[in-house]
C-alpha cells in the first residue's frame, strides 16, 4: 500500500498557496475541475520546449517524438481504465463532445421510430440533450429513471422500464450533484440481459474510483482529462470494438481517413477514424502524466482521504440546523461532493459570501436542471473535495458556513 502524504501532496499544487480576499484559499470546486500539480504542468512545458510537432504526418524527429508521445498517452489510458484494447481508446476535447460522438455515430444509426433510451433523472446535461436530439430526429421515445427517497437509483423503476424496445441505458457511474454512486455493474448487466447498449458518464468516477472496464463491461465509457489532474481539452471514449468498427465518422478531415477521391473516401482504422483533423497532443501528454500521478498516490488511498473528509464535513454540516443536505447518508454510497442549501439564502449568495472568506465553491443547477425540477428546488449549492483538501480546509468551510447568515442579518 502507498503511502499518502497530505503535506507532500499540497506542495505539487503551487495554485493552492495564494490568498484569496486576504484569506487563505481554500478551493472546494473539484467537481467542476482540479488543480493541476507541478508535474502535469511541467510535463506540457517540456512537450512545447522540445517535442511540438504535429502527428502522424511527419517524417522528422520531433513529428515521430510527438506521435509517439501521443500514442504512449493512449496507451496510458488504456491501463489506467484496463479496457482491452488500445484501439478502443478514442480521444476527445472533452466528456461531452465523447457522449455526442456515441450519439451522432452509434445512436442515429441504430435507434429507430418507437426505440427507447433509458436515461437516469440526476444526469448532466451533457447525458441529456444528445438523446434528446436523438429521440426527437427518430422519433424515438426517451425515459427517464427516479430516484428513492435518500437519492438513490430507484432499481425497481429502472427495471419497470426497461422493455424490448429499449435500445441505450445512459447513466452516470458518480452524479455530479447528488454524488451517488450508481450501482453501474448491475444496470450494465441487466440492460445486456434485456438487449440494450450501455453508455457510462465516468467524469465524476474516473477521478476517484479504480475503473476496471474488463469487469464492468459497458459497451461506451467516457470522461474528462480536467477532472482528475489533468488538462482542459482532452476527454477519453471508451467504446466496444465491434461496435466502433461499424459506427460513421463523427467528424470528417485530415488524419482520418485512409483515401479520398472526388466523390467518395475510405476511412482510416481505429482510433484515427475518430480523431479527424490536428489534435491536442499536449493535453495528451498532461493527461498521461496526471494518469501516473494519481497511480503514484494510489486510488485506494485517495478514496480513503475523500470518505474522511466527506464523512467529517457531513458531520459538521449536520450538526447546522439550517442546512438542507441533498444526498445519501451512506457514505459507502457517495463520493465527495455534497450538495446543500441555507435556509432563506439564494446559493448564489452562498457562494459569493463564502468567496469573501477565501473558500471556493459552485452554486447554481449544476447542468442538471431536470433533477433541479424533480428535487422542487431551483438550485443548490456543491462543495467538492479531492486529493489535496485537508481537514483544517472543511473546518474553515464550516465557519463559513455559520457565518453566511449572520452576514446577511440572519442572526446566528
Amino acid at each position: 500500500m502507498k503511502s499518502f502524504n497530505i503535506e507532500k501532496i499540497r506542495k505539487d499544487f503551487p495554485i493552492l498557496n495564494q490568498d484569496v480576499n486576504d484569506n487563505t484559499f481554500v478551493y472546494l470546486d473539484s467537481a467542476a475541475t482540479t488543480q493541476k500539480p507541478i508535474s502535469v504542468l511541467d510535463s506540457i512545458e517540456k512537450y512545447n520546449k522540445s517535442s511540438n510537432a504535429n502527428i502522424h504526418r511527419g517524417a522528422y524527429a520531433l513529428s515521430i517524438r510527438a506521435t509517439e508521445m501521443y500514442d504512449s498517452a493512449r496507451k496510458k489510458v488504456k491501463d489506467f481504465i484496463n479496457a482491452p484494447y488500445v484501439e478502443s481508446i478514442i480521444f476527445t476535447k472533452n466528456t461531452t463532445e465523447a457522449l455526442n460522438l456515441v450519439a451522432f455515430s452509434y445512436a442515429l444509426e441504430n435507434v429507430s421510430r418507437g426505440d427507447e433510451i433509458l436515461v437516469l433523472i440526476s444526469e448532466h446535461h451533457s447525458n441529456i440533450l444528445p438523446w434528446q436530439m436523438v429521440a426527437r430526429k427518430n422519433n424515438a421515445k426517451l425515459k427517464y429513471i427516479y430516484l428513492n427517497d435518500d437519492y438513490t437509483i430507484d432499481m425497481k423503476d429502472f427495471k419497470s422500464k426497461v422493455t424490448e424496445n429499449t435500445k441505450i441505458v445512459t447513466v452516470a457511474h458518480i452524479s455530479n450533484v447528488l454524488g451517488t454512486i450508481n450501482p453501474i455493474k448491475e444496470i450494465i448487466d441487466y440492460a445486456h440481459e434485456k438487449g440494450a447498449i450501455t453508455i457510462i458518464d465516468g467524469a465524476q468516477a474516473a477521478p476517484h474510483t479504480q475503473v476496471d472496464i474488463k469487469k464492468l463491461n459497458p459497451d461506451f465509457y467516457v470522461f474528462s482529462g480536467h477532472k482528475m489532474l489533468g488538462p482542459m481539452g482532452i476527454g477519453v471514449l471508451y467504446g466496444r470494438r465491434e461496435l466502433l468498427e461499424k459506427m460513421s465518422p463523427f467528424l470528417s478531415g485530415g488524419d482520418m481517413i485512409e483515401y479520398v477521391e472526388e466523390q467518395s473516401s475510405t476511412f482510416a482504422e481505429l482510433p484515427h477514424k475518430f480523431e479527424a483533423g490536428t489534435q491536442n497532443v499536449e493535453a495528451a501528454v498532461g493527461l498521461k502524466r496526471a494518469i501516473e500521478y494519481l497511480e503514484d498516490v494510489g486510488l485506494e488511498n485517495i478514496k480513503k482521504h475523500e470518505m474522511k473528509l466527506t464523512e467529517y464535513a457531513l458531520k459538521k454540516m449536520k450538526e447546522i440546523p439550517y442546512i438542507t443536505i441533498y444526498g445519501t447518508e451512506d457514505i459507502d454510497k457517495r463520493s465527495s461532493v455534497i450538495s446543500f442549501n441555507i435556509d432563506d439564502v439564494h446559493p448564489h449568495d452562498v457562494a459569493t459570501i463564502l468567496d469573501s472568506y477565501g473558500i471556493a465553491i459552485r452554486a447554481g443547477h449544476h447542468c442538471a436542471q431536470p433533477l433541479m425540477k424533480y428535487l422542487k428546488i431551483n438550485s443548490t449549492c456543491r462543495a467538492s473535495f479531492y486529493i489535496y483538501n485537508t481537514l483544517e480546509e472543511v473546518d474553515i468551510f464550516i465557519e463559513g458556513l455559520k457565518n453566511v447568515r449572520k452576514w446577511l442579518g440572519y442572526g446566528s
